[in-house]
Protein backbone atom coordinates (compact mmCIF):
# COMPACT_ATOMS: atom_id res chain seq x y z
CA UNK A 1 0.00 0.00 0.00
CA UNK A 2 1.55 3.38 -0.96
CA UNK A 3 0.36 6.50 0.11
CA UNK A 4 1.11 10.20 -0.63
CA UNK A 5 -0.13 13.79 -1.46
CA UNK A 6 -0.62 13.88 -4.98
CA UNK A 7 0.87 17.91 -6.19
CA UNK A 8 2.10 16.38 -10.08
CA UNK A 9 4.30 18.37 -11.87
CA UNK A 10 5.16 17.72 -15.66
CA UNK A 11 8.52 16.38 -15.08
CA UNK A 12 6.60 14.01 -12.13
CA UNK A 13 8.03 14.77 -9.54
CA UNK A 14 5.38 16.27 -7.20
CA UNK A 15 3.51 13.74 -5.30
CA UNK A 16 4.87 13.44 -2.02
CA UNK A 17 6.46 11.08 0.19
CA UNK A 18 5.11 7.71 -0.48
CA UNK A 19 4.60 5.79 2.86
CA UNK A 20 7.42 3.09 1.45
CA UNK A 21 9.21 5.97 0.64
CA UNK A 22 9.23 7.78 3.92
CA UNK A 23 10.96 4.16 4.96
CA UNK A 24 14.44 5.01 3.25
CA UNK A 25 15.71 8.05 5.05
CA UNK A 26 17.74 9.84 1.86
CA UNK A 27 20.12 12.47 2.30
CA UNK A 28 21.37 15.21 0.14
CA UNK A 29 25.14 14.56 -1.07
CA UNK A 30 26.29 17.49 -2.33
CA UNK A 31 26.76 21.32 -1.17
CA UNK A 32 27.09 19.32 2.90
CA UNK A 33 31.00 19.67 2.01
CA UNK A 34 30.97 22.43 3.67
CA UNK A 35 34.50 24.96 2.57
CA UNK A 36 35.60 25.04 6.85
CA UNK A 37 34.56 21.84 7.76
CA UNK A 38 36.70 18.91 8.51
CA UNK A 39 37.94 16.39 4.91
CA UNK A 40 40.37 13.85 4.67
CA UNK A 41 42.76 16.12 3.58
CA UNK A 42 42.46 18.25 6.13
CA UNK A 43 40.18 21.90 6.96
CA UNK A 44 38.72 22.94 3.76
CA UNK A 45 39.60 26.33 3.52
CA UNK A 46 42.08 29.21 3.78
CA UNK A 47 45.08 27.87 1.61
CA UNK A 48 44.30 24.02 2.34
CA UNK A 49 44.84 22.14 -0.85
CA UNK A 50 42.20 19.93 -1.75
CA UNK A 51 43.66 16.52 -3.04
CA UNK A 52 43.43 16.21 -7.03
CA UNK A 53 43.08 12.69 -8.56
CA UNK A 54 42.85 12.89 -12.27
CA UNK A 55 44.29 9.67 -12.85
CA UNK A 56 42.09 6.85 -14.23
CA UNK A 57 41.76 4.75 -11.71
CA UNK A 58 42.81 1.22 -12.89
CA UNK A 59 40.90 -0.89 -15.07
CA UNK A 60 41.38 -4.63 -13.80
CA UNK A 61 38.96 -6.98 -12.39
CA UNK A 62 35.99 -4.38 -14.01
CA UNK A 63 32.47 -6.16 -12.83
CA UNK A 64 32.04 -9.02 -15.19
CA UNK A 65 29.45 -6.89 -17.20
CA UNK A 66 31.85 -4.19 -18.18
CA UNK A 67 34.14 -7.07 -19.89
CA UNK A 68 30.96 -8.36 -22.20
CA UNK A 69 30.56 -7.90 -25.44
CA UNK A 70 30.40 -4.07 -26.31
CA UNK A 71 30.73 -2.44 -22.99
CA UNK A 72 33.12 -0.74 -21.95
CA UNK A 73 35.44 -0.93 -19.35
CA UNK A 74 35.59 1.38 -16.38
CA UNK A 75 38.71 2.63 -17.16
CA UNK A 76 37.45 3.69 -21.26
CA UNK A 77 34.33 5.33 -19.09
CA UNK A 78 35.97 7.48 -16.95
CA UNK A 79 38.66 8.40 -19.98
CA UNK A 80 35.85 9.56 -21.92
CA UNK A 81 33.71 11.04 -19.49
CA UNK A 82 35.76 12.29 -16.51
CA UNK A 83 36.69 15.89 -18.98
CA UNK A 84 33.50 16.18 -18.39
CA UNK A 85 33.07 16.23 -15.22
CA UNK A 86 33.25 19.12 -12.84
CA UNK A 87 33.82 20.35 -9.03
CA UNK A 88 31.18 23.29 -8.74
CA UNK A 89 31.98 25.39 -5.36
CA UNK A 90 28.73 27.63 -4.54
CA UNK A 91 29.02 30.56 -1.78
CA UNK A 92 26.52 31.83 0.38
CA UNK A 93 25.48 33.91 2.29
CA UNK A 94 24.53 33.11 5.76
CA UNK A 95 22.97 35.48 9.16
CA UNK A 96 25.39 34.80 12.10
CA UNK A 97 23.35 36.52 15.14
CA UNK A 98 26.27 38.81 17.22
CA UNK A 99 26.99 37.83 20.87
CA UNK A 100 24.13 38.89 22.91
CA UNK A 101 26.49 40.59 25.64
CA UNK A 102 29.14 42.10 24.10
CA UNK A 103 27.21 42.74 20.33
CA UNK A 104 23.91 44.22 19.19
CA UNK A 105 21.54 41.05 18.99
CA UNK A 106 19.17 42.81 17.21
CA UNK A 107 21.67 43.06 14.17
CA UNK A 108 23.06 39.50 12.83
CA UNK A 109 26.03 39.48 11.00
CA UNK A 110 26.13 38.20 7.37
CA UNK A 111 29.25 35.06 6.80
CA UNK A 112 29.94 33.62 4.11
CA UNK A 113 30.00 30.34 3.88
CA UNK A 114 31.43 27.42 0.67
CA UNK A 115 30.48 24.23 -0.19
CA UNK A 116 31.29 21.54 -3.11
CA UNK A 117 28.98 19.73 -5.33
CA UNK A 118 29.87 18.08 -8.79
CA UNK A 119 28.45 18.56 -12.12
CA UNK A 120 28.94 17.66 -15.86
CA UNK A 121 28.88 19.01 -19.21
CA UNK A 122 26.09 18.56 -21.71
CA UNK A 123 26.82 20.22 -24.70
CA UNK A 124 29.90 23.11 -26.51
CA UNK A 125 27.71 26.18 -25.46
CA UNK A 126 28.53 25.93 -21.56
CA UNK A 127 25.46 24.59 -20.12
CA UNK A 128 26.64 22.43 -16.61
CA UNK A 129 23.84 20.19 -15.26
CA UNK A 130 24.06 20.04 -11.15
CA UNK A 131 21.60 19.44 -8.46
CA UNK A 132 19.31 22.48 -7.01
CA UNK A 133 20.83 21.74 -3.52
CA UNK A 134 24.56 21.73 -4.50
CA UNK A 135 23.85 25.59 -5.78
CA UNK A 136 20.55 26.37 -3.45
CA UNK A 137 20.83 29.80 -2.96
CA UNK A 138 24.20 30.85 -3.96
CA UNK A 139 25.66 34.32 -4.70
CA UNK A 140 28.59 33.46 -6.15
CA UNK A 141 28.89 29.85 -8.32
CA UNK A 142 32.66 28.65 -9.73
CA UNK A 143 33.43 25.70 -11.41
CA UNK A 144 36.68 23.79 -11.86
CA UNK A 145 37.70 21.26 -14.84
CA UNK A 146 40.29 19.14 -15.03
CA UNK A 147 42.80 20.80 -16.62
CA UNK A 148 43.06 23.26 -13.67
CA UNK A 149 40.74 25.71 -14.99
CA UNK A 150 38.11 27.72 -12.83
CA UNK A 151 35.58 29.60 -14.16
CA UNK A 152 32.61 32.05 -13.04
CA UNK A 153 29.45 30.43 -13.96
CA UNK A 154 25.83 31.74 -14.08
CA UNK A 155 22.64 30.25 -12.83
CA UNK A 156 21.14 29.94 -16.09
CA UNK A 157 17.58 28.07 -14.13
CA UNK A 158 16.78 26.06 -11.07
CA UNK A 159 13.77 23.72 -10.09
CA UNK A 160 13.35 22.51 -6.63
CA UNK A 161 10.73 19.97 -7.38
CA UNK A 162 13.43 17.95 -9.37
CA UNK A 163 16.48 18.96 -7.55
CA UNK A 164 18.19 20.12 -10.92
CA UNK A 165 19.79 23.14 -12.04
CA UNK A 166 21.65 24.51 -15.28
CA UNK A 167 24.96 26.80 -15.22
CA UNK A 168 26.13 28.57 -18.11
CA UNK A 169 30.21 28.81 -18.10
CA UNK A 170 32.36 30.82 -20.53
CA UNK A 171 35.15 29.08 -21.81
CA UNK A 172 36.83 27.84 -24.84
CA UNK A 173 34.53 24.62 -26.85
CA UNK A 174 37.56 23.25 -26.91
CA UNK A 175 37.71 22.47 -23.17
CA UNK A 176 34.25 21.53 -23.21
CA UNK A 177 33.97 17.69 -23.30
CA UNK A 178 29.70 16.97 -23.17
CA UNK A 179 28.92 14.11 -21.83
CA UNK A 180 25.87 11.85 -24.11
CA UNK A 181 22.83 10.61 -22.69
CA UNK A 182 21.39 7.67 -22.11
CA UNK A 183 18.01 6.45 -21.55
CA UNK A 184 16.62 5.72 -18.16
CA UNK A 185 13.48 4.17 -19.19
CA UNK A 186 15.69 1.35 -20.43
CA UNK A 187 17.54 0.78 -17.36
CA UNK A 188 17.45 -2.59 -15.52
CA UNK A 189 17.81 -4.12 -12.01
CA UNK A 190 21.26 -5.38 -12.71
CA UNK A 191 23.31 -2.93 -15.23
CA UNK A 192 26.64 -1.93 -14.14
CA UNK A 193 27.05 1.98 -13.97
CA UNK A 194 29.82 4.16 -13.08
CA UNK A 195 29.69 6.97 -11.05
CA UNK A 196 32.26 10.43 -11.06
CA UNK A 197 32.28 12.95 -8.89
CA UNK A 198 34.07 14.99 -6.05
CA UNK A 199 33.31 13.38 -2.90
CA UNK A 200 34.86 15.27 0.08
CA UNK A 201 36.91 17.14 -2.55
CA UNK A 202 38.78 14.24 -3.76
CA UNK A 203 37.71 15.67 -7.80
CA UNK A 204 36.86 13.36 -10.27
CA UNK A 205 36.79 10.29 -8.40
CA UNK A 206 35.61 7.31 -9.91
CA UNK A 207 33.51 4.50 -8.20
CA UNK A 208 31.49 1.58 -9.92
CA UNK A 209 28.30 -0.87 -9.15
CA UNK A 210 25.31 -2.06 -10.54
CA UNK A 211 21.51 -0.62 -10.78
CA UNK A 212 19.93 -1.80 -7.44
CA UNK A 213 16.57 -0.85 -7.83
CA UNK A 214 14.59 1.53 -10.59
CA UNK A 215 11.08 3.72 -9.84
CA UNK A 216 12.71 4.66 -6.76
CA UNK A 217 10.74 7.77 -4.96
CA UNK A 218 13.24 10.49 -3.88
CA UNK A 219 12.36 13.22 -1.87
CA UNK A 220 12.74 16.76 -3.39
CA UNK A 221 14.19 20.00 -1.92
CA UNK A 222 11.34 21.60 -1.88
CA UNK A 223 10.17 19.32 0.82
CA UNK A 224 6.22 18.91 -1.13
CA UNK A 225 6.72 16.39 -3.43
CA UNK A 226 9.32 13.48 -4.49
CA UNK A 227 10.85 12.60 -7.95
CA UNK A 228 9.85 9.74 -9.65
CA UNK A 229 11.39 6.71 -11.33
CA UNK A 230 14.55 7.28 -9.24
CA UNK A 231 17.57 5.21 -9.59
CA UNK A 232 19.07 3.15 -6.66
CA UNK A 233 23.04 1.82 -6.82
CA UNK A 234 25.34 0.21 -4.84
CA UNK A 235 28.31 2.37 -6.75
CA UNK A 236 30.02 4.72 -3.42
CA UNK A 237 28.18 8.04 -3.20
CA UNK A 238 29.51 10.20 -0.56
CA UNK A 239 29.08 13.85 0.03
CA UNK A 240 30.40 16.13 -2.99
CA UNK A 241 28.97 13.83 -5.83
CA UNK A 242 25.73 15.84 -6.16
CA UNK A 243 25.29 16.69 -9.41
CA UNK A 244 27.58 14.00 -10.42
CA UNK A 245 26.39 11.67 -13.69
CA UNK A 246 25.68 7.88 -13.75
CA UNK A 247 27.24 6.15 -16.35
CA UNK A 248 25.95 3.11 -17.90
CA UNK A 249 28.56 0.80 -19.91
CA UNK A 250 27.78 2.61 -23.14
CA UNK A 251 29.13 5.69 -21.78
CA UNK A 252 25.77 7.59 -21.63
CA UNK A 253 24.96 9.29 -18.68
CA UNK A 254 21.00 7.56 -17.00
CA UNK A 255 20.66 9.83 -13.69
CA UNK A 256 22.26 12.66 -11.53
CA UNK A 257 23.34 11.51 -8.50
CA UNK A 258 21.72 13.47 -5.76
CA UNK A 259 20.99 11.57 -2.33
CA UNK A 260 21.87 8.63 -0.33
CA UNK A 261 20.65 6.75 2.45
CA UNK A 262 22.20 7.42 6.02
CA UNK A 263 20.16 4.13 7.14
CA UNK A 264 18.96 3.67 10.56
CA UNK A 265 22.44 4.58 12.54
CA UNK A 266 22.64 8.26 10.93
CA UNK A 267 26.35 7.75 9.73
CA UNK A 268 27.49 10.84 7.44
CA UNK A 269 29.26 8.27 4.74
CA UNK A 270 28.35 5.72 1.88
CA UNK A 271 26.32 2.80 2.98
CA UNK A 272 25.66 1.15 -0.82
CA UNK A 273 22.93 2.82 -0.97
CA UNK A 274 22.62 5.88 -3.58
CA UNK A 275 20.33 7.34 -5.79
CA UNK A 276 20.14 9.33 -9.08
CA UNK A 277 17.59 11.15 -10.72
CA UNK A 278 16.71 9.60 -14.17
CA UNK A 279 18.02 11.12 -17.14
CA UNK A 280 14.32 11.28 -18.93
CA UNK A 281 13.21 13.76 -16.22
CA UNK A 282 16.64 15.36 -16.00
CA UNK A 283 16.83 16.30 -19.96
CA UNK A 284 12.91 17.36 -20.00
CA UNK A 285 13.52 19.92 -17.18
CA UNK A 286 16.96 20.73 -18.49
CA UNK A 287 15.25 21.76 -22.22
CA UNK A 288 12.73 24.10 -20.23
CA UNK A 289 16.01 25.58 -17.54
CA UNK A 290 17.71 26.61 -20.35
CA UNK A 291 14.55 27.90 -22.95
CA UNK A 292 12.54 30.06 -20.25
CA UNK A 293 14.84 29.09 -16.66
CA UNK A 294 12.47 27.43 -15.30
CA UNK A 295 9.90 24.98 -15.32
CA UNK A 296 6.31 25.39 -15.13
CA UNK A 297 4.97 22.23 -13.03
CA UNK A 298 1.28 21.40 -13.22
CA UNK A 299 -0.55 21.01 -10.48
CA UNK A 300 -3.53 18.84 -9.65
CA UNK A 301 -3.63 19.04 -5.84
CA UNK A 302 -5.03 15.83 -3.97
CA UNK A 303 -3.62 13.25 -1.58
CA UNK A 304 -4.15 9.47 -2.11
CA UNK A 305 -3.50 6.20 -1.52
CA UNK A 306 -2.83 3.01 -3.55
CA UNK A 307 -5.59 0.01 -3.51
CA UNK A 308 -5.24 -3.38 -3.91
CA UNK A 309 -7.44 -6.14 -4.34
CA UNK A 310 -7.16 -7.36 -0.84
CA UNK A 311 -7.85 -3.51 0.48
CA UNK A 312 -10.37 -3.10 -1.77
CA UNK A 313 -12.56 -6.25 -0.77
CA UNK A 314 -11.92 -5.37 2.55
CA UNK A 315 -13.87 -2.50 2.45
CA UNK A 316 -16.14 -3.44 -0.24
CA UNK A 317 -15.12 -1.30 -2.87
CA UNK A 318 -16.20 -1.69 -6.85
CA UNK A 319 -12.77 -1.55 -8.12
CA UNK A 320 -9.75 -3.66 -7.33
CA UNK A 321 -6.79 -1.37 -8.33
CA UNK A 322 -7.13 2.73 -8.66
CA UNK A 323 -5.94 5.98 -6.52
CA UNK A 324 -8.40 6.17 -3.45
CA UNK A 325 -8.61 10.32 -2.80
CA UNK A 326 -7.83 10.87 0.86
CA UNK A 327 -8.24 14.56 0.38
CA UNK A 328 -8.74 17.72 -2.02
CA UNK A 329 -7.11 21.09 -1.50
CA UNK A 330 -8.83 23.54 -0.99
CA UNK A 331 -8.70 25.84 -4.51
CA UNK A 332 -6.38 23.41 -6.36
CA UNK A 333 -7.45 22.19 -9.78
CA UNK A 334 -8.62 19.06 -8.37
CA UNK A 335 -11.18 20.83 -6.55
CA UNK A 336 -12.21 23.57 -9.03
CA UNK A 337 -12.50 19.90 -11.29
CA UNK A 338 -15.46 18.23 -8.55
CA UNK A 339 -12.63 15.29 -7.27
CA UNK A 340 -13.59 14.86 -3.70
CA UNK A 341 -12.09 13.26 -0.94
CA UNK A 342 -12.75 10.77 2.08
CA UNK A 343 -14.84 11.58 5.03
CA UNK A 344 -14.54 8.76 7.67
CA UNK A 345 -11.07 7.88 8.54
CA UNK A 346 -9.89 4.03 9.66
CA UNK A 347 -7.01 2.17 10.05
CA UNK A 348 -6.96 -1.01 9.81
CA UNK A 349 -3.52 -3.12 10.96
CA UNK A 350 -2.05 0.46 11.58
CA UNK A 351 -2.24 1.77 7.78
CA UNK A 352 -4.39 4.93 8.02
CA UNK A 353 -7.00 4.93 5.39
CA UNK A 354 -9.78 8.04 4.48
CA UNK A 355 -12.76 6.23 2.88
CA UNK A 356 -15.80 8.05 1.04
CA UNK A 357 -13.68 9.66 -1.55
CA UNK A 358 -13.42 9.11 -5.23
CA UNK A 359 -11.80 6.69 -6.83
CA UNK A 360 -9.31 7.43 -9.73
CA UNK A 361 -8.94 4.56 -12.39
CA UNK A 362 -7.86 6.53 -15.82
CA UNK A 363 -5.96 9.66 -16.69
CA UNK A 364 -6.53 10.62 -20.62
CA UNK A 365 -7.32 6.82 -20.94
CA UNK A 366 -4.41 4.95 -19.27
CA UNK A 367 -4.79 3.44 -16.05
CA UNK A 368 -3.79 4.69 -12.94
CA UNK A 369 -3.14 2.00 -10.34
CA UNK A 370 -0.13 3.94 -8.90
CA UNK A 371 0.53 6.92 -8.08
CA UNK A 372 3.56 6.82 -10.41
CA UNK A 373 1.23 6.34 -13.39
CA UNK A 374 -0.55 9.11 -12.69
CA UNK A 375 2.20 11.08 -12.15
CA UNK A 376 3.89 9.89 -15.56
CA UNK A 377 0.58 11.35 -17.56
CA UNK A 378 0.36 14.31 -15.72
CA UNK A 379 4.20 14.82 -16.52
CA UNK A 380 3.12 15.10 -20.27
CA UNK A 381 0.98 18.27 -19.18
CA UNK A 382 1.15 21.51 -18.26
CA UNK A 383 -0.31 24.17 -16.11
CA UNK A 384 -4.14 24.88 -17.82
CA UNK A 385 -4.10 21.77 -19.98
CA UNK A 386 -7.54 20.08 -19.49
CA UNK A 387 -7.32 16.04 -18.32
CA UNK A 388 -9.73 13.56 -17.82
CA UNK A 389 -10.65 11.42 -15.27
CA UNK A 390 -12.30 8.30 -14.79
CA UNK A 391 -13.16 7.65 -11.44
CA UNK A 392 -15.88 5.69 -9.36
CA UNK A 393 -17.92 7.86 -6.81
CA UNK A 394 -19.36 5.23 -4.40
CA UNK A 395 -20.23 2.50 -7.27
CA UNK A 396 -20.79 4.61 -10.20
CA UNK A 397 -18.34 5.38 -12.70
CA UNK A 398 -18.18 8.52 -13.86
CA UNK A 399 -15.76 10.71 -15.81
CA UNK A 400 -14.99 14.49 -15.17
CA UNK A 401 -12.58 16.90 -16.65
CA UNK A 402 -10.33 18.91 -15.12
CA UNK A 403 -8.18 21.71 -15.79
CA UNK A 404 -4.69 21.51 -14.01
CA UNK A 405 -3.42 24.14 -12.21
CA UNK A 406 -0.07 25.93 -11.46
CA UNK A 407 2.54 23.98 -8.84
CA UNK A 408 3.81 27.04 -6.47
CA UNK A 409 7.26 28.02 -6.08
CA UNK A 410 9.00 27.41 -2.94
Amino acid sequence: MQHGRVAVDPSGSRYGIPHVAALVAAAVIGGAVALGGAAVTGTLGGGTTVREIVSSPPGSNPPVTFARGDALSINEIYKRAAPGVVQITSTTLVNVPQDPIFGDPFAPQQQQTQSLGSGFVIDKTGHVVTNYHVVEGATDVEVSFSSGERVKAKIVGTDAATDLAVLKIKTSSRALTPLQWGNSDTVSVGDSVVAIGNPFGFTRSATAGIVSAVDRSLAAPDQVGVISHGIQTDAALNHGNSGGPLINAAGEVIGVNSQISTGTTGQEGNIGIGFAIPSNTVRNVVGDLISQGHVNHAFLGISASELTPQVAEFFNLPVGRGLLVNSVENGAAAAKGGLRGGTTQVTVAGESWSLGGDIIVKADGIGTPTLDKLRDVLAKHEPGDKIELVIYRGKQRQTIDVTLGRQASP
